[in-house]
């Protein structure tokens, strides 16, 4: 995949996962991001770099928060904007994936923002796609999620600093089913943080080599403890109908993040979420909406991140 995600000289032309991502490209991202938070909320110091560049989001499954950070990100650029609703469209009808790309290409589009349920859609409709047309991952199937991957380590970059190498992280939750979890683990590989913790039931880790180098735990005290930030994941409702929770209730007995939890971590830690949030499951108001959460500061930085993103990519 690294080998389709850059060319020959080494220039990202697609961004289709974190996992092998050179560090200093990576970190570049991150520090372009970070000059573009000004601009990613209403400045117009950037509305010239993707002019005449027609940017499309093409979801195959709902979203709120990415297709709205990716669709105001490609506007503060000043690109075209075209957002295609799978659910309304040709591939209801029985149109391929790959058909329906090349239409919007054959219409003059330049980049494309595609959400997939399925593992490796994206990567596939990239290796496709005409030479020049950019792809962009914006989740498929539970393998990647590289923009909220990118979004949640400029939020700890911004509360801990650029420095990973001290910090203890714990990501907390549903692992096996959760793309974001992935993405995010591949960064915090690359940037070198110092400590990886996961914690969940056994039946919502994978058993493949995802935790590679985690210390991985079932007791979310003991995750917690000196943590400099804790990574919430939310829990997937059909997997009560599956059988992998046996309830809400005793789900957030042993993995809900409280007041009285949170005091286990470090005193400055961080808490975060990538939304949606069921509150009082994984996380109560109290620590959602209390001082050091940072779950809307992801949010703000999901749109400096997808500019910095496109800029790269097309600018």
């Amino acid at each position: 995949m690294t080998d389709l995600q850059t060319d020959a000289e080494g220039r990202l032309r697609h961004l289709l996962s974190l996992e092998g991502l050179p560090r200093p490209e990576l970190e570049r991202l991150l520090e372009r991001a970070q000059q573009l938070t000004a601009d990613a909320h209403g400045g117009t110091a950037q509305r010239g770099v993707l002019a005449g560049k027609a940017v499309c989001t093409l979801f195959f499954e709902p979203s709120t928060r990415t297709r709205s950070s990716f669709s105001l990100a490609a506007q503060r650029l000043g690109a075209d904007l075209l957002n295609f609703d799978a659910s309304t469209a040709s591939t209801t009808k029985g149109e391929a994936d790959l058909d329906t790309l090349k239409t919007l290409e054959a219409m003059g589009v330049h980049a494309f923002v595609v959400r997939h349920k399925r593992d490796g859609a994206v990567a596939e409709l990239a290796a496709a796609a005409t030479p020049g047309t950019v792809l962009l991952n914006a989740g498929d199937g539970r393998s990647n999620h590289p923009t909220q991957g990118l979004l949640d380590m400029l939020t700890l970059r911004q509360a801990k600093g650029a420095d990973f190498s001290r910090l203890k992280v714990a990501i907390v939750g549903d692992v096996k089913h959760s793309r974001v979890a992935r993405s995010d683990l591949h960064a915090l590989r690359t940037l070198g943080c110092g400590e990886i913790r996961v914690c969940g039931p056994a039946s919502l880790l994978p058993d493949d080599d995802t935790l590679r180098g985690c210390t991985v735990t079932d007791d979310l005290d003991a995750a917690l403890d000196g943590v400099d930030a804790a990574m919430m994941l939310r829990l997937q409702r059909e997997r009560m109908a599956e059988g992998l929770v046996a309830s809400i209730e005793d789900y957030h007995r042993d993995y809900g993040l409280t007041d009285s939890r949170l005091a286990r971590a470090a005193p400055d830690a961080i808490v975060m979420h990538p939304g949606p949030m069921n509150r009082g499951v994984e996380i109560t108001d109290e620590v959602a909406d209390g001082p050091q959460s940072r779950v809307l500061r992801q949010v703000a930085n999901g749109v400096a991140v997808r500019m910095a993103v496109l800029e790269a990519l097309l600018g």
